[in-house]
This record gives C-alpha cells, structure tokens and sequence, in this order.
C-alpha cells in the first residue's frame, strides 16, 4: 500500500522534480528517519560485516532504492499512476522466476498460480495499450518494467545479508549508499540550485513520499529476513489497488472498467499466493 500511494505522490510532483533528483531527496529523508534506531541497532553485540559483505550491500542499495526509483520516477512522466503500478505488479512473477534459477527458492503450486493471475490482471489493464500499436510510444512503460527487474534482481539477493545482519542498520547502510550514488548521478540535473527552489508544497509532497519509504523498505526488508523473497513480493499486488483509487481521487485520472477487472484478478492472486505453508520453508537460505 506504501508503494501504491508513494507512486501516486510522485507521479503528483515528478513535472517539477526529476526523477534522480526526486529519487534522492526520497532516500535522504528515509535514511535521516532511520539513522536513530539504526545506531541504536548498532550497540548490541553483533559482528562487523566484512569488507565484501559491505560492497555488496552497497551495491543492492544502489539498485534498490537508486537504479529502480529513478527508473520508475522517469516512467512516471510518461505513465498515469494506476497503469504504472499495474506494471510495476511483475515484481513477483520476476523475483520467483530469478529466485528459482538461482537456486534459491522452491515456489508451491499456489504461489505459482498465484503470481499468474496477478500477471492475467496486468495483461488485462494493459489491453487498450496493446492494441493501439506501437505509435504511442513504449519508453515510459519500458522503464517501470526495467525497474520492476532491478527490484526482483535485488530482492533475491538481498536475503543472505538481512540472514546474517540485523534488519535496522541494514536498511539504513542501503539508503546511504543509494543517496550517494544518486546525488552524483542527478548532478546531471542540477539538484542543488532545483532543491533550493522547490516550493513548500512540493516539500511537503517530498517529505511524504521520503518518511513513508524509510518506514515501507524497513518493513520491505524484515519480511524478506523471514519470509520468501516471492512470498514477500506478493504483496506488491496491493500497490495497484492504492494507486489506482488514490489516482482517480487525487489526480483526476481515469479509473476505466478493465482496470478494476485487473485489479479484481490481481487481488485473488495475491490471495492464492498467500496460502499453503509458509514461504520461508520453502526458501532456501544460502
């Protein structure tokens, strides 16, 4: 539900902010919110993380909340919210597909049919796009669905680190590294002189969409320390359903009938994949 209406807030002030620009002041605002408990975290009797564990949670924090939020800010611009968060809803079918290659997860039937008809509910939301041919232009939901790749890719192999780390100041550790990667790339963008001239609204806007991404990713990455990475992603099934009523209160965007037939297939996935016997034994944990 965090995601959904995060995509909505930014989908409301993504013309006035770019997207590494608004990607950045996101995770700046989430690591400031979680750097307090993350230093609590850090007193108790835990070993530090080698060098090489370091860099790779770098480099997942990079792609979590940098690569994948910007690529999804820039979809924004050229995507209403409701569709994007419909795209965005691969998430799961992506992380069971890689989990499954890479050994790492053994998906039950249920789950299997599960992401399958959440998928049927993207197809179905996504049927006037398709038959309108190529002449509308696919960039924008190129790079919602590029960004859904990243997630799933990072959800994977995020698992052994949250294992073997506390959940606070892992989070926090990730956020850091993603500001300063996309403080260097939205250079590009002129960040400073654009974050001196933003508008209180477009603060307050800002400051949403930053506090509630520090409190939704701490919860993101809990589960995925105790559950499935495709389990977990499930969930995402939900940010459609925000989206798409937040867009149609708050924006003035369309909320036409096949998108509630999505949303209706994708609400019976999630609950499909939502039973049998808990993921987290079906999850590998190396």
């Amino acid at each position: 539900m965090q995601v959904g209406a995060a995509i909505v807030a930014s989908r409301f002030i993504v013309d006035s902010v770019p997207p590494l620009t608004l990607a950045m002041l996101r995770y700046a605002i989430g690591f400031l919110c979680l750097l307090p408990f993350a230093l609590a975290a850090l007193r108790g009797p835990h070993p530090a993380p080698p060098a090489r564990d370091l860099l790779a949670m770098a480099a997942l924090g990079a792609g979590q909340f940098g690569i994948l939020i910007a690529l999804l800010n820039f979809g924004l611009q050229h995507v209403a919210a409701a569709p994007a968060a419909l795209i965005f809803s691969l998430f799961p079918l992506l992380t069971m597909l890689l989990a499954a290659a890479l050994g790492r997860e053994r998906p039950g039937g249920w789950l299997v049919a599960g992401v399958l008809l959440s998928i049927a509910g993207v197809a179905l939301s996504l049927g006037p796009k398709l038959q309108a041919g190529p002449g509308h232009g696919w960039w924008g939901e190129a790079a919602v669905f590029a960004s859904a790749c990243v997630g799933a890719l990072c959800s994977v192999l995020y698992r052994p680190y949250l294992q073997r780390y506390p959940t606070v100041p892992v989070s926090a550790f990730a956020m850091l590294a993603s500001v300063l990667f996309l403080a260097a790339a939205a250079l590009a963008e002129g960040w400073p002189a654009r974050v001196v001239a933003l508008s209180p609204t477009a603060w307050a806007v800002v400051g949403f969409i930053g506090l509630s991404s520090g409190v939704g990713y701490f919860w993101w990455l809990y589960a995925l320390k105790h559950e499935s990475p495709t389990r977990v992603t499930a969930f995402l099934a939900l940010n459609p359903v925000t989206a798409a009523v937040l867009g149609w209160l708050l924006l003035r965007e369309p909320l036409p009938p096949q998108m509630l037939g999505a949303v209706a297939l994708i609400a019976a996935g999630l609950a499909l994949a939502t039973r049998g016997p808990s993921g987290g034994r079906q999850a590998r944990t190396g």
